[in-house]
């Protein structure tokens, strides 16, 4: 039997192989990935966002996303709103400097040139991850002499706290894609929280401290803590919390 993995053409994994890329202001076309970009959001991109920002997550989520049809057809997938300077759609964070917003920046941007890929089919223990080498023609930082491993590059630029936390929140897009809210149709009570809990951080804090939710479960007083101080805490209980709302399998015991 052939085991071994197999990708679209034209796609080959880097595995342990040197790529060259540096992006700074010196390259001439710095920031041009800034401008006209699709870019998608998870729950943790708004978490730190909104943190970096000193903004409440409902606050945000109105002022610099908005939604759209993704790969979910039963979800909506969240998007960065663009501002129009000149005729150019551009990231509303971008500024003379470069990204205002770079030590918080999103999965996507913090993870270019790589895009990842991940293969959820594997039987046991954690799913193997591949990773990809974009080279855009107008991107001119492959040309800088500059060589990392993928390794190198997901430790230089902090990616692995993200790829957890995007991995916990692939678990419950892949719920939320079984449709749990039959019947209810688009936008019903349910699929309401369920976005609630994965997009509005600080509302889902006060909803869990009026509902006494941490009392409901056995969570240890150390994860408690940990829930009551660190938004990326509570955004992990939140996504357990609505997979048992919704009777998907979750870690949470009553």
């Amino acid at each position: 039997m052939n085991m071994e993995k197999q990708f679209p053409e034209g796609m080959e994994p880097l595995g342990d192989k040197e790529f060259k890329f540096k992006c700074h202001p010196g390259v001439a076309c710095f920031t041009v990935c800034c401008k006209n970009v699709d870019l998608d959001l998870y729950p943790y991109d708004i978490v730190r966002l909104k943190d970096k920002l000193k903004m409440h997550s409902e606050a945000f989520m109105r002022a610099y996303t908005e939604l759209k049809s993704g790969g979910n057809p039963f979800f909506p997938t969240v998007s960065l709103k663009l501002t129009e300077t000149d005729g150019t759609k551009q990231c509303p964070f971008l500024n003379d400097e470069g990204c205002s917003v770079y030590e918080d920046r999103p999965t996507a941007c913090r993870t270019y040139p790589l895009e990842r890929a991940v293969d959820r089919t594997v039987a046991t223990g954690r799913p193997d991850d591949f990773y990809f080498l974009t080279n855009h023609d107008y991107c001119l930082g492959h040309q800088e002499d500059h060589h990392y491993t993928v390794k190198d590059w997901v430790r230089n630029q902090r990616i692995d706290e993200y790829n957890v936390m995007n991995e916990l929140w692939a678990a419950v897009d892949t719920l939320f894609a079984t449709n749990p809210w039959k019947g209810e149709g688009v936008g019903g009570e349910k699929q309401q929280l369920a976005f609630f809990v994965c997009y509005n951080i600080d509302g889902f804090r006060s909803f869990a401290s009026e509902n006494r939710l941490l009392k409901q479960f056995r969570v240890s007083n150390d994860m408690k803590n940990r829930i009551r101080r660190k938004d990326s805490e509570l955004l992990k209980f939140g996504f357990e919390w609505i997979k048992h709302v919704l009777g998907g399998k979750s870690s949470l015991v009553a």
